[in-house]
């Protein structure tokens, strides 16, 4: 939602750079005002290819893809691929040099006995890194995400590609199947106070390449998820951290559902359920139960990396398992991310905040 998505916790490190410090109370300073930037709010149409690319008037925002992956012999894998956007002040993005934007960016491989992750830092106006609708290209250094060739505004036909220094991959993502507003239209309720983002997915993409580990290159294929989310103030004060998912079910629906922590209260739970044809339903608080079952000791941490999930109405009443427990983001800012497994699909489960 990586949210990777993240994946807001990662941005703390950006946002350091504001010269505004984190409040205590509020996850990664995600909570603290931001009334000088444009505010989401309810109703936004969205337009594309040109909300593919960067709303410059926001303070933050990413692209996220994750991946659950096979070879041959049925070995599992899972791949991640995150580039984020951080304004430092509102206002029009200057040239070069006066640029105020950063970027930061993520990438991750994790089979059942390894995970590596790597991060990669750039100044924005420079040309280092950035993001294009169309065609679209979102970049940092050499790792990209980018419409191949001869493809303008829709995202049906991507190359993924990203290195570190025990891993690589390069896969191709197709889908024929329509975008997803997340929430209301892709007006996206992060909390009871109003926060939230705006928020679209791509959770039928069919991935094929090559991930590298080791040394060791594997062939591989399975479904994809592109997550798209921008905001200036995603979190109320209150809130600790969150847990997210995403979920490819045999039956050909998808599940997309977050569960944000408060530190005063019960989790804010929502979450959409998304049909073959790419139909949508909002799910709410009362209609999904998500439960922790076991945890494993990570870095001092306690992970959550079973749950039980049940939707009555969808008839679903599944415990997803982490392929790989460790999968541990020790990066600047540390989170869990990682594919999961369940009988009836796959997916992938990201923990900030612990």
């Amino acid at each position: 939602m990586k949210v990777k998505s993240l994946c807001w916790a990662v941005l703390w490190l950006l946002a350091a750079c504001d010269k505004a410090p984190a409040p205590a109370e509020s996850f990664a300073g995600l909570g603290s005002d931001a009334a000088d930037f444009a505010q989401v709010v309810p109703g936004e149409v969205f337009s594309f290819p040109e909300d593919h690319g960067p709303h410059a008037g926001y303070r933050i925002e990413w692209w996220y893809v994750t991946a659950n992956l096979k070879d041959a012999q049925g070995n599992q894998f899972g791949v991640q691929w995150t580039l984020f956007r951080n304004a430092l002040k509102a206002g029009p993005t200057q040239p070069g040099w006066h640029d105020s934007t950063l970027w930061l960016g993520h990438a991750a491989v994790t089979s059942a006995t390894r995970h590596y992750a790597a991060e990669r830092f750039a100044r924005g106006g420079v040309g280092q890194a950035g993001a294009q609708a169309a065609p679209f290209n979102a970049w940092i250094d050499d790792w990209n995400f980018a419409s191949r060739p001869g493809v303008t505004g829709a995202l049906n036909d991507m190359q993924l590609k990203a290195h570190g220094a025990q891993f690589a991959y390069d896969l191709r993502l197709t889908s024929q199947r329509p975008l997803v507003l997340q929430g209301d239209n892709g007006y996206s309720r992060k909390s009871d106070q109003g926060q939230a983002s705006y928020y679209y997915s791509q959770p039928f993409f069919s991935a094929e390449g090559s991930v590298s580990i080791d040394g060791k290159t594997y062939q591989v294929s399975g479904p994809a998820w592109l997550d798209r989310e921008w905001s200036s103030q995603p979190l109320s004060a209150s809130q600790s951290g969150w847990d997210w998912f995403s979920l490819h079910l045999d039956r050909g629906a998808q599940l997309m559902l977050f569960r944000v922590r408060q530190t005063d209260g019960a989790p804010y739970l929502t979450g959409t359920w998304i049909d073959r044809e790419g139909r949508t339903q909002t799910l709410h608080n009362g209609d999904i139960q998500l439960t922790p079952l076991h945890t494993t000791a990570i870095d001092g941490r306690q992970i959550p990396t079973r749950w039980s999930l049940k939707i009555p109405s969808k008839q679903l009443d599944i415990t997803t398992e982490a392929l790989n427990p460790n999968a541990w983001m020790n990066l600047s800012i540390p989170y869990w991310e990682g594919p999961v497994r369940f009988d009836g699909g796959v997916g992938y489960l990201e923990m900030t905040g612990y």
